[in-house]
């Protein structure tokens, strides 16, 4: 080959590279996140199910799936950057930021999963008895940006408590969930908001007393990489009616989900849940699969108060018609 017409073959399958992607393999894992919080009661169910070999996904989408556990939604999210997740259960905070920060390019909502079961507990000892209290006190949340930090944060503003990223009139620490009870036993953070299974361990191992618990609110949504939405579409459409089905599957079942959720929970903390902690916290957690705009536009308005997400696209994309 004469060198002009090496160039010419170079350039043109640099152009092919450039403009044709490698089609997605119909059959790749599907890889899949959650959280080891009962606010993620289809994870844990359809992770234990599939420990069992009886995998509920599976069995619907007809893929494998990889499932990947993390502490709290932004490390989640930075999965979804780095190409190595494809959907999560997840808080809607981390999604809604993942959203601003690439311009509503990377990520999607595909379902609610979970509403309420979130709370801010307070210390006895730490004499917290109205909002004021709160000035030169330590709180901690699970992870800077997650849905249960913007929720502290914003209501430390409507209740007139400036905090800052690094302090404020109260310090507001990221802690992981795990490490939050040791720190409130001793003493080092005077209150925590964060979810269940937390939140009534708090009360039943530390004497917490819940100041503010949110019914109301997303906990828990059902999100994906914008690329899975556009490269599997009809994986896509699967996965939502197999995850309403699950809801629904729990819903009915509530005996046969507790055992599965109990499972679950042992692999993956190491300890089984007890019965009164379950009886305490499963009935805070409503499961749903609806997500509604006016639902995520509350949510922004509270992360905006919260100091995050001062730019963000229309969230029309963000939820798509599968």
């Amino acid at each position: 080959m004469n060198r002009r017409n090496f160039i010419t073959a170079t350039l043109s399958a640099a152009g092919l590279a450039a403009c044709g992607k490698k089609p997605v393999d119909a059959n790749a894992p599907l890889r899949f996140g959650h959280f080891p919080n009962i606010t993620h009661i289809q994870g844990l169910v359809a992770h234990a199910l599939s420990r069992q070999g009886k995998g509920w996904y599976e069995e619907r989408l007809g893929v494998p799936v990889e499932w990947y556990v993390y502490n709290a939604g932004p490390s989640a999210t930075e999965a979804i950057f780095a190409g190595s997740l494809d959907v999560t259960y997840i808080g809607p905070s981390p999604v809604l930021n993942a959203y601003a920060k690439s311009k509503g390019q990377e990520v999607r909502v595909l379902a609610g999963a979970a509403n309420g079961g979130s709370a801010l507990v307070v210390r006895p000892a730490a004499n917290i008895h109205t909002p004021a209290d709160f000035k030169g006190k330590r709180i901690a949340t699970p992870q800077l940006g997650n849905t249960q930090d913007v929720q502290l944060r914003a209501w430390l503003s409507d209740n007139g408590i400036k905090v800052t990223a690094t302090g404020g009139e109260a310090s507001v620490l990221p802690t992981q969930n795990p490490d939050q009870l040791a720190l409130f036993i001793k003493g080092d953070i005077d209150a925590v908001w964060t979810v269940e299974p937390w939140v009534s361990r708090l009360e039943l191992e530390a004497g917490g007393k819940i100041f503010v618990e949110d019914k109301g609110t997303f906990a828990t949504i059902l999100a994906s990489s914008t690329a899975f939405v556009k490269e599997r579409p009809a994986l896509a459409k699967k996965l939502v009616a197999a995850h309403a089905e699950l809801t629904e599957w729990i819903q009915k079942n509530p005996k046969e989900a507790r055992e599965l959720i109990k499972s679950e929970l042992k692999e993956l903390t190491t300890k089984a849940p007890s019965e009164e902690l379950l009886d305490q916290s499963l009935p805070r957690v409503v499961l749903t699969t609806d997500v509604g705009r006016e639902g995520l536009d509350a949510m922004v308005v509270a992360a905006q108060k919260a100091g995050f997400l001062k730019d963000i696209p229309a969230l029309d994309a963000l939820l798509p018609q599968l």
